[in-house]
Protein backbone atom coordinates (compact mmCIF):
# COMPACT_ATOMS: atom_id res chain seq x y z
CA UNK A 1 0.00 0.00 0.00
CA UNK A 2 0.97 3.59 -0.10
CA UNK A 3 2.92 5.34 2.60
CA UNK A 4 0.04 7.51 3.76
CA UNK A 5 0.48 11.28 3.62
CA UNK A 6 3.80 10.93 1.83
CA UNK A 7 4.43 11.53 -1.85
CA UNK A 8 3.31 8.65 -4.08
CA UNK A 9 6.68 8.26 -5.77
CA UNK A 10 8.02 7.16 -2.41
CA UNK A 11 5.68 4.20 -2.35
CA UNK A 12 6.59 2.76 1.00
CA UNK A 13 6.37 -0.63 -0.65
CA UNK A 14 8.66 -3.33 -1.79
CA UNK A 15 8.35 -6.64 -3.53
CA UNK A 16 10.22 -9.66 -2.33
CA UNK A 17 12.82 -10.94 -4.73
CA UNK A 18 12.11 -14.43 -5.91
CA UNK A 19 13.69 -16.56 -8.59
CA UNK A 20 10.90 -19.09 -9.09
CA UNK A 21 7.17 -18.62 -8.53
CA UNK A 22 6.12 -22.16 -9.36
CA UNK A 23 3.01 -23.06 -11.33
CA UNK A 24 0.74 -20.35 -12.65
CA UNK A 25 -2.80 -20.55 -14.05
CA UNK A 26 -3.72 -16.98 -13.12
CA UNK A 27 -0.94 -14.41 -13.35
CA UNK A 28 -0.73 -12.17 -10.30
CA UNK A 29 1.87 -9.40 -10.06
CA UNK A 30 3.80 -9.52 -6.79
CA UNK A 31 1.96 -8.15 -3.79
CA UNK A 32 2.85 -4.57 -2.92
CA UNK A 33 4.19 -5.00 0.61
CA UNK A 34 3.71 -1.81 2.67
CA UNK A 35 6.20 -0.40 5.12
CA UNK A 36 5.26 0.24 8.71
CA UNK A 37 4.58 3.84 9.62
CA UNK A 38 3.73 6.05 12.59
CA UNK A 39 0.30 7.63 12.18
CA UNK A 40 0.73 9.88 15.20
CA UNK A 41 3.74 11.51 13.56
CA UNK A 42 1.98 11.86 10.21
CA UNK A 43 -1.37 13.17 11.45
CA UNK A 44 -0.16 15.30 14.35
CA UNK A 45 -2.75 16.63 16.81
CA UNK A 46 -5.56 17.04 14.27
CA UNK A 47 -7.39 13.92 15.34
CA UNK A 48 -8.26 12.15 18.57
CA UNK A 49 -5.71 9.78 20.01
CA UNK A 50 -8.14 6.86 19.90
CA UNK A 51 -8.75 7.32 16.16
CA UNK A 52 -5.03 7.62 15.39
CA UNK A 53 -4.30 4.51 17.44
CA UNK A 54 -7.03 2.60 15.63
CA UNK A 55 -5.72 3.59 12.21
CA UNK A 56 -2.22 2.56 13.27
CA UNK A 57 -3.36 -0.80 14.65
CA UNK A 58 -5.40 -1.65 11.57
CA UNK A 59 -2.59 -0.74 9.18
CA UNK A 60 0.09 -2.50 11.22
CA UNK A 61 -2.00 -5.66 11.11
CA UNK A 62 -2.05 -5.42 7.29
CA UNK A 63 1.70 -4.81 7.12
CA UNK A 64 2.40 -7.91 9.20
CA UNK A 65 -0.06 -10.12 7.32
CA UNK A 66 1.04 -8.94 3.87
CA UNK A 67 4.66 -9.59 4.73
CA UNK A 68 3.77 -13.10 5.91
CA UNK A 69 1.67 -13.75 2.83
CA UNK A 70 4.71 -12.79 0.80
CA UNK A 71 4.97 -12.42 -2.90
CA UNK A 72 3.85 -15.62 -4.60
CA UNK A 73 4.17 -18.87 -2.68
CA UNK A 74 6.83 -21.26 -3.86
CA UNK A 75 5.58 -24.62 -5.07
CA UNK A 76 6.40 -26.17 -1.68
CA UNK A 77 4.68 -23.46 0.34
CA UNK A 78 1.65 -23.50 -1.96
CA UNK A 79 1.12 -27.21 -1.32
CA UNK A 80 1.47 -26.57 2.40
CA UNK A 81 -1.12 -23.81 2.14
CA UNK A 82 -3.50 -26.12 0.34
CA UNK A 83 -3.14 -28.81 3.01
CA UNK A 84 -3.86 -26.33 5.78
CA UNK A 85 -7.13 -24.96 4.52
CA UNK A 86 -6.35 -23.30 1.21
CA UNK A 87 -6.75 -19.57 1.25
CA UNK A 88 -7.44 -19.00 4.96
CA UNK A 89 -4.46 -16.63 5.30
CA UNK A 90 -5.64 -14.71 2.25
CA UNK A 91 -9.16 -14.55 3.68
CA UNK A 92 -7.79 -13.12 6.94
CA UNK A 93 -5.81 -10.49 5.04
CA UNK A 94 -8.86 -9.65 2.94
CA UNK A 95 -10.85 -9.14 6.14
CA UNK A 96 -8.12 -6.91 7.57
CA UNK A 97 -8.29 -4.72 4.46
CA UNK A 98 -12.08 -4.56 4.70
CA UNK A 99 -11.78 -3.49 8.36
CA UNK A 100 -9.22 -0.81 7.49
CA UNK A 101 -10.98 0.73 4.49
CA UNK A 102 -14.01 2.34 6.27
CA UNK A 103 -11.67 4.07 8.73
CA UNK A 104 -9.33 5.15 5.94
CA UNK A 105 -12.24 6.54 3.90
CA UNK A 106 -13.09 8.90 6.74
CA UNK A 107 -9.61 10.38 6.43
CA UNK A 108 -9.78 10.58 2.62
CA UNK A 109 -13.16 12.28 2.73
CA UNK A 110 -12.26 14.71 5.54
CA UNK A 111 -12.50 18.02 3.75
CA UNK A 112 -10.67 19.74 6.56
CA UNK A 113 -7.46 18.08 5.36
CA UNK A 114 -7.32 19.27 1.75
CA UNK A 115 -3.52 19.16 1.62
CA UNK A 116 -3.40 15.39 2.15
CA UNK A 117 -6.32 14.39 -0.06
CA UNK A 118 -4.28 13.08 -3.00
CA UNK A 119 -2.12 10.94 -0.76
CA UNK A 120 -5.09 9.56 1.17
CA UNK A 121 -6.61 8.42 -2.10
CA UNK A 122 -3.28 6.85 -2.94
CA UNK A 123 -3.65 4.69 0.14
CA UNK A 124 -7.25 3.87 -0.86
CA UNK A 125 -6.34 2.76 -4.39
CA UNK A 126 -3.50 0.70 -2.96
CA UNK A 127 -5.98 -1.10 -0.70
CA UNK A 128 -8.29 -1.85 -3.64
CA UNK A 129 -5.34 -3.08 -5.70
CA UNK A 130 -4.28 -5.44 -2.92
CA UNK A 131 -7.85 -6.72 -2.52
CA UNK A 132 -7.97 -7.47 -6.25
CA UNK A 133 -4.58 -9.22 -6.22
CA UNK A 134 -5.69 -11.41 -3.32
CA UNK A 135 -8.78 -12.41 -5.30
CA UNK A 136 -6.67 -13.36 -8.32
CA UNK A 137 -4.34 -15.37 -6.07
CA UNK A 138 -7.36 -17.11 -4.60
CA UNK A 139 -8.51 -18.07 -8.11
CA UNK A 140 -5.04 -19.33 -8.97
CA UNK A 141 -4.95 -21.48 -5.83
CA UNK A 142 -8.41 -22.85 -6.59
CA UNK A 143 -7.50 -23.84 -10.17
CA UNK A 144 -4.03 -25.27 -9.56
CA UNK A 145 -3.84 -29.06 -9.19
CA UNK A 146 -3.43 -30.34 -5.65
CA UNK A 147 -1.73 -33.38 -7.16
CA UNK A 148 -0.30 -34.01 -10.59
CA UNK A 149 -2.48 -36.95 -11.49
CA UNK A 150 -3.35 -36.89 -15.16
CA UNK A 151 -7.09 -36.61 -14.61
CA UNK A 152 -7.02 -33.99 -11.87
CA UNK A 153 -8.63 -31.19 -13.83
CA UNK A 154 -11.28 -33.47 -15.29
CA UNK A 155 -12.35 -33.96 -11.69
CA UNK A 156 -12.38 -30.25 -10.90
CA UNK A 157 -15.99 -29.81 -9.95
CA UNK A 158 -18.36 -27.49 -11.73
CA UNK A 159 -18.91 -25.84 -8.35
CA UNK A 160 -15.20 -24.99 -8.11
CA UNK A 161 -15.13 -23.67 -11.65
CA UNK A 162 -18.17 -21.50 -11.06
CA UNK A 163 -16.62 -20.26 -7.83
CA UNK A 164 -13.50 -19.23 -9.73
CA UNK A 165 -15.62 -17.22 -12.19
CA UNK A 166 -17.23 -15.40 -9.24
CA UNK A 167 -13.77 -14.62 -7.87
CA UNK A 168 -12.62 -13.26 -11.24
CA UNK A 169 -15.65 -10.97 -11.38
CA UNK A 170 -15.01 -9.76 -7.85
CA UNK A 171 -11.39 -8.92 -8.68
CA UNK A 172 -12.53 -7.12 -11.83
CA UNK A 173 -15.01 -5.16 -9.73
CA UNK A 174 -12.31 -3.81 -7.40
CA UNK A 175 -10.13 -2.81 -10.36
CA UNK A 176 -12.92 -1.25 -12.39
CA UNK A 177 -14.06 0.77 -9.36
CA UNK A 178 -10.50 1.96 -8.79
CA UNK A 179 -10.29 3.23 -12.38
CA UNK A 180 -13.74 4.76 -12.55
CA UNK A 181 -14.10 6.24 -9.07
CA UNK A 182 -10.74 6.54 -7.30
CA UNK A 183 -8.28 7.68 -9.95
CA UNK A 184 -10.44 10.77 -10.73
CA UNK A 185 -9.99 11.87 -7.09
CA UNK A 186 -6.28 12.50 -7.64
CA UNK A 187 -4.89 15.92 -8.48
CA UNK A 188 -3.47 15.81 -11.99
CA UNK A 189 0.19 15.80 -10.99
CA UNK A 190 -0.21 13.15 -8.29
CA UNK A 191 -2.01 10.93 -10.78
CA UNK A 192 0.96 11.22 -13.12
CA UNK A 193 3.35 10.36 -10.27
CA UNK A 194 1.61 7.11 -9.30
CA UNK A 195 3.76 3.96 -9.45
CA UNK A 196 3.38 2.27 -12.83
CA UNK A 197 1.64 -0.77 -11.36
CA UNK A 198 -1.15 1.57 -10.23
CA UNK A 199 -1.35 3.30 -13.62
CA UNK A 200 -4.73 3.28 -15.30
CA UNK A 201 -3.54 1.06 -18.15
CA UNK A 202 -2.22 -1.62 -15.81
CA UNK A 203 -5.39 -1.59 -13.70
CA UNK A 204 -7.51 -1.90 -16.84
CA UNK A 205 -5.34 -4.74 -18.17
CA UNK A 206 -5.72 -6.67 -14.91
CA UNK A 207 -9.48 -6.09 -14.97
CA UNK A 208 -9.74 -7.35 -18.55
CA UNK A 209 -7.49 -10.29 -17.71
CA UNK A 210 -9.84 -11.31 -14.90
CA UNK A 211 -12.87 -11.11 -17.20
CA UNK A 212 -11.12 -13.09 -19.94
CA UNK A 213 -10.02 -15.86 -17.59
CA UNK A 214 -13.59 -16.03 -16.34
CA UNK A 215 -14.81 -16.53 -19.92
CA UNK A 216 -12.12 -19.20 -20.41
CA UNK A 217 -13.58 -21.16 -17.49
CA UNK A 218 -17.08 -20.75 -18.95
CA UNK A 219 -15.85 -22.03 -22.31
CA UNK A 220 -14.32 -25.07 -20.62
CA UNK A 221 -17.66 -25.81 -18.96
CA UNK A 222 -19.44 -25.38 -22.31
CA UNK A 223 -17.03 -27.87 -23.92
CA UNK A 224 -17.90 -30.38 -21.19
CA UNK A 225 -21.63 -29.80 -21.62
CA UNK A 226 -23.58 -31.87 -24.16
CA UNK A 227 -26.15 -29.06 -24.34
CA UNK A 228 -23.78 -26.28 -25.42
CA UNK A 229 -23.84 -25.69 -29.18
CA UNK A 230 -20.84 -24.90 -31.36
CA UNK A 231 -22.27 -21.40 -31.81
CA UNK A 232 -22.22 -20.84 -28.04
CA UNK A 233 -18.62 -22.04 -27.83
CA UNK A 234 -17.59 -19.78 -30.73
CA UNK A 235 -19.21 -16.79 -29.07
CA UNK A 236 -17.37 -17.41 -25.79
CA UNK A 237 -14.09 -17.91 -27.62
CA UNK A 238 -14.52 -14.69 -29.61
CA UNK A 239 -15.39 -12.77 -26.44
CA UNK A 240 -12.18 -14.07 -24.89
CA UNK A 241 -10.19 -12.73 -27.85
CA UNK A 242 -11.77 -9.30 -27.39
CA UNK A 243 -10.97 -9.16 -23.67
CA UNK A 244 -7.34 -10.17 -24.21
CA UNK A 245 -7.00 -7.70 -27.08
CA UNK A 246 -8.23 -4.94 -24.79
CA UNK A 247 -5.79 -6.04 -22.10
CA UNK A 248 -2.92 -5.95 -24.57
CA UNK A 249 -3.90 -2.47 -25.76
CA UNK A 250 -4.09 -1.26 -22.15
CA UNK A 251 -0.65 -2.47 -21.09
CA UNK A 252 1.53 -2.43 -24.21
CA UNK A 253 2.44 1.25 -24.15
CA UNK A 254 3.28 1.38 -20.44
CA UNK A 255 7.04 1.21 -19.74
CA UNK A 256 6.95 -1.48 -17.06
CA UNK A 257 10.71 -1.68 -16.67
CA UNK A 258 10.80 -4.39 -14.01
CA UNK A 259 10.59 -8.17 -13.96
CA UNK A 260 6.96 -8.40 -12.89
CA UNK A 261 5.83 -5.81 -15.42
CA UNK A 262 7.59 -7.50 -18.31
CA UNK A 263 6.28 -10.90 -17.22
CA UNK A 264 2.75 -9.47 -17.08
CA UNK A 265 3.07 -8.29 -20.68
CA UNK A 266 4.30 -11.72 -21.77
CA UNK A 267 1.35 -13.37 -20.00
CA UNK A 268 -1.13 -11.13 -21.81
CA UNK A 269 0.58 -11.82 -25.15
CA UNK A 270 0.53 -15.59 -24.55
CA UNK A 271 -3.13 -15.69 -23.54
CA UNK A 272 -4.17 -13.39 -26.39
CA UNK A 273 -2.59 -15.80 -28.89
CA UNK A 274 -4.06 -18.80 -27.09
CA UNK A 275 -7.56 -17.30 -27.20
CA UNK A 276 -7.31 -17.08 -30.99
CA UNK A 277 -6.78 -20.83 -31.15
CA UNK A 278 -10.26 -21.45 -29.73
CA UNK A 279 -11.91 -18.64 -31.68
CA UNK A 280 -10.61 -19.73 -35.09
CA UNK A 281 -11.26 -23.39 -34.32
CA UNK A 282 -14.93 -22.91 -33.50
CA UNK A 283 -15.37 -20.35 -36.27
CA UNK A 284 -13.96 -22.93 -38.66
CA UNK A 285 -16.43 -25.55 -37.45
CA UNK A 286 -19.33 -23.15 -38.02
CA UNK A 287 -18.10 -22.29 -41.53
CA UNK A 288 -17.71 -26.00 -42.27
CA UNK A 289 -21.46 -26.42 -41.78
CA UNK A 290 -22.15 -24.04 -44.68
CA UNK A 291 -22.79 -25.00 -48.28
CA UNK A 292 -20.50 -24.31 -51.17
CA UNK A 293 -16.81 -24.33 -51.88
CA UNK A 294 -16.24 -20.81 -50.57
CA UNK A 295 -17.58 -21.70 -47.13
CA UNK A 296 -15.46 -24.84 -47.00
CA UNK A 297 -12.38 -22.92 -48.14
CA UNK A 298 -12.93 -20.34 -45.39
CA UNK A 299 -13.39 -23.14 -42.86
CA UNK A 300 -10.09 -24.69 -43.92
CA UNK A 301 -8.34 -21.30 -43.66
CA UNK A 302 -9.81 -20.73 -40.21
CA UNK A 303 -8.72 -24.15 -38.94
CA UNK A 304 -5.27 -23.68 -40.42
CA UNK A 305 -5.02 -20.33 -38.60
CA UNK A 306 -6.09 -22.04 -35.35
CA UNK A 307 -3.37 -24.65 -35.85
CA UNK A 308 -0.81 -21.93 -36.51
CA UNK A 309 -1.83 -19.95 -33.43
CA UNK A 310 -1.57 -23.15 -31.38
CA UNK A 311 2.09 -23.44 -32.35
CA UNK A 312 2.66 -19.76 -31.61
CA UNK A 313 0.94 -20.05 -28.22
CA UNK A 314 3.37 -22.79 -27.18
CA UNK A 315 6.29 -20.47 -27.99
CA UNK A 316 4.62 -17.60 -26.11
CA UNK A 317 4.04 -19.88 -23.11
CA UNK A 318 7.72 -20.79 -23.06
CA UNK A 319 8.76 -17.15 -23.31
CA UNK A 320 6.49 -16.30 -20.36
CA UNK A 321 7.75 -19.12 -18.14
CA UNK A 322 11.41 -18.44 -18.95
CA UNK A 323 11.15 -14.75 -18.10
CA UNK A 324 12.17 -13.94 -14.51
CA UNK A 325 10.83 -14.66 -12.01
CA UNK A 326 10.72 -18.12 -13.54
CA UNK A 327 7.47 -20.06 -13.59
CA UNK A 328 5.97 -23.16 -15.11
CA UNK A 329 2.56 -24.12 -16.36
CA UNK A 330 0.59 -26.90 -14.67
CA UNK A 331 -0.46 -29.95 -16.72
CA UNK A 332 -2.51 -28.82 -19.73
CA UNK A 333 -6.22 -28.85 -19.00
CA UNK A 334 -9.53 -27.21 -19.86
CA UNK A 335 -10.09 -25.48 -23.19
CA UNK A 336 -6.54 -25.69 -24.48
CA UNK A 337 -6.20 -29.40 -23.67
CA UNK A 338 -9.35 -30.13 -25.64
CA UNK A 339 -8.09 -28.07 -28.58
CA UNK A 340 -4.66 -29.72 -28.56
CA UNK A 341 -6.40 -33.08 -28.85
CA UNK A 342 -9.01 -32.12 -31.46
CA UNK A 343 -7.42 -29.43 -33.61
CA UNK A 344 -4.66 -31.40 -35.40
CA UNK A 345 -7.16 -34.03 -36.56
CA UNK A 346 -9.84 -31.54 -37.63
CA UNK A 347 -7.35 -29.26 -39.33
CA UNK A 348 -5.71 -32.09 -41.28
CA UNK A 349 -9.08 -33.40 -42.47
CA UNK A 350 -9.96 -29.99 -43.89
CA UNK A 351 -6.58 -29.01 -45.31
CA UNK A 352 -5.72 -31.44 -48.10
CA UNK A 353 -2.12 -30.30 -48.45
CA UNK A 354 0.05 -28.76 -45.75
CA UNK A 355 0.43 -25.09 -46.57
CA UNK A 356 4.06 -24.00 -46.34
CA UNK A 357 3.05 -20.36 -46.06
CA UNK A 358 4.45 -18.10 -43.38
CA UNK A 359 2.64 -17.37 -40.13
CA UNK A 360 1.82 -13.87 -41.34
CA UNK A 361 0.27 -15.10 -44.59
CA UNK A 362 -1.76 -17.84 -42.89
CA UNK A 363 -3.22 -15.46 -40.34
CA UNK A 364 -3.80 -12.81 -43.01
CA UNK A 365 -5.81 -15.23 -45.14
CA UNK A 366 -7.91 -16.38 -42.18
CA UNK A 367 -11.52 -15.17 -42.23
CA UNK A 368 -12.47 -12.30 -39.97
CA UNK A 369 -13.76 -13.39 -36.58
CA UNK A 370 -17.28 -12.27 -35.70
CA UNK A 371 -17.71 -9.72 -32.94
CA UNK A 372 -20.13 -10.22 -30.06
CA UNK A 373 -21.33 -8.08 -27.19
CA UNK A 374 -19.28 -8.94 -24.11
CA UNK A 375 -21.34 -10.92 -21.62
CA UNK A 376 -19.15 -10.79 -18.48
CA UNK A 377 -19.04 -7.54 -16.56
CA UNK A 378 -17.14 -6.68 -13.37
CA UNK A 379 -19.07 -7.07 -10.14
CA UNK A 380 -20.53 -3.78 -8.98
CA UNK A 381 -18.37 -2.67 -6.07
CA UNK A 382 -19.23 0.19 -3.74
CA UNK A 383 -17.29 1.76 -0.93
CA UNK A 384 -18.44 0.69 2.53
CA UNK A 385 -19.91 3.40 4.78
CA UNK A 386 -17.38 5.56 6.58
CA UNK A 387 -16.58 4.13 10.00
CA UNK A 388 -18.76 5.63 12.80
CA UNK A 389 -15.64 6.64 14.72
CA UNK A 390 -15.40 9.64 12.37
CA UNK A 391 -18.68 11.16 13.56
CA UNK A 392 -16.97 13.17 16.31
CA UNK A 393 -13.98 14.08 14.11
CA UNK A 394 -15.73 15.82 11.20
Amino acid sequence: MGCLLSTPDYTGENRRKTRNVGEIVVFVPGLRIPKAMDFSGQLGDGFSRSLVDRLSALRTRIVVMTTEEGLVPSPKSRKTTARHGGGSAMADLQQALEDYLPVLLGLAQNRGEETCMGNCWYEVISVLHLMAMLSLRQANLLLLPKTHSENYHSKLSEESRRASVDIFLKAAGYLDFAVQNVLPQFPTQLRKDLPLDLAEGVLRALCQQALSQGVDIQLGMAIDSVKATTAVKRRLACEMVTYWHQAQQSITSIPLANEWGEKHKLFVTWKYIESKVAAYYYHGLILEEGNGERSHAMAAASLQAADEFLRESKKACEAFNEAPPFSRSPPVWGTIKYLMEKLPKDASSNVKEKDPQSHERITHLAPTLPEFALSLKPDEYRFPPVDPSWINEL
